[in-house]
């Protein structure tokens, strides 16, 4: 199979230009053409040479992820199961807000990481995206867009852990950032999900100005390494102090994702720990109620709960948030739409 030109970096291209004795100027206008015009072939770049267009053709091919299924909510959250060129699968979600529309992109297929409530956790690790199947999600999304409709944000927070695949994510980061030749999203409307990897927070924050979020879900050492293996490796002590390092502009902060789960970390005193935990730290809080699935025993706490817990962590100052469930109704969270067509798949093959 020939390369596909979105693995490449800007500079592995202009490199490439350079090898061939084509001007510079010409990067910018096919990144431009795949990445601003959402082209699928090299024969619609018009302000290319024909000749160069074929010489692309024949170097490269173009990725393009296909739809294998897609799911509307009532509540207009869009879930896409995409399919990689390799027949492995990958989920993204669109959520619209009323000044927003966010989509949720993966960056592995499956993962590693094991956390007790997660559905992608069951699949497991299959590979890390390139970063051309990273971008692809948000090209593929914004087909189903009309024109007066733009991908304002994105988040980091789906199928994979994002630092575990650094060197491919930042590559998609640029092309996501850039307001020349790529998509031209704003850093700060730009979130990436982590599970706590220590070291590659630090580099993230060093090398881009996007915002950051951890997935906490426990106060103390003892529940979140039953809840998070990761923390065996990097504790909360270490993840704090972390936090606390980080060079934070001012008018940023740093989100802790807390998933409440009834009878389990949703306590009273989970809440008071939590909030000393946090002492400190410039951050705000994201608590989301469990959003259940098969496969797990889990249990989504009843609404008056939720919203104890919120203003338990209220009374210590803490900027709080509750997540609306969506898309309740399409299995919107990630794993949960690819778990159900390996299941279907399997059942029509005859398996248990």
């Amino acid at each position: 199979m020939k390369p596909n030109i979105k693995d490449l970096s800007y500079n592995d291209f202009e490199a490439y230009l350079l090898e061939r004795k084509q001007p510079a100027y010409r990067a910018r206008q096919v990144w431009q053409w795949l990445y601003q015009k959402r082209a699928i072939s090299f024969a619609e770049m018009t302000n290319v040479s024909g000749a160069f267009r074929e010489q692309l053709a024949a170097d490269f091919s173009i990725s393009r992820l296909a739809v294998e299924r897609r799911a509307d909510s009532a509540d207009g959250t869009v879930k896409f199961l995409f399919r990689l060129a390799d027949d492995r699968s990958i989920e993204s979600v669109l959520i619209p807000e009323t000044n927003r529309l966010t989509l949720c992109i993966s960056t592995q297929v499956g993962c590693a990481f094991g956390c007790a409530f997660c559905a992608t956790a069951l699949l497991g690790l299959k590979r890390n995206l390139r970063a051309g199947e990273i971008i692809d999600q948000i090209l593929e999304a914004s087909r189903f867009l009309t024109e007066d409709r733009r991908i304002s944000n994105v988040v980091l927070m789906g199928m994979g852990e994002p630092l575990a695949n650094y060197a491919q994510t930042l590559k998609a980061l640029r092309v996501m950032t850039d307001n020349c030749w790529g998509i031209g999203i704003s850093p700060r409307r730009i979130t990436l999900s982590t599970v706590g990897l220590v070291p590659q927070i630090r580099k993230l924050m060093d090398e881009t100005n996007v915002s950051l979020a951890i997935s906490l879900h426990a106060a103390t050492d003892e529940l979140r390494s039953q809840l998070m293996p990761v923390n065996r490796k990097y504790s909360l002590r270490q993840l704090m102090d972390c936090c606390r390092a980080l060079p934070i502009p001012r008018r940023k902060r740093i989100t802790f994702e807390y998933v409440l789960l009834r009878g389990v970390n949703d306590s009273a005193a989970d809440a008071h720990s939590l909030a000393e935990l946090l002492r400190g730290v410039r951050c705000k809080i994201n608590l989301i109620p469990f959003n259940p699935h098969q496969g797990t025993h889990y249990q989504r706490p009843e609404t008056e709960h939720v919203e104890g817990f919120q203003q338990i962590l209220s009374s210590y100052g803490l900027q709080v948030n509750v997540r609306r469930p969506r898309g309740d109704d399409i299995a919107a969270a990630c794993g949960q739409l690819q778990g159900e067509t390996i299941k279907e798949t399997e059942g029509a093959a005859g398996h248990c």
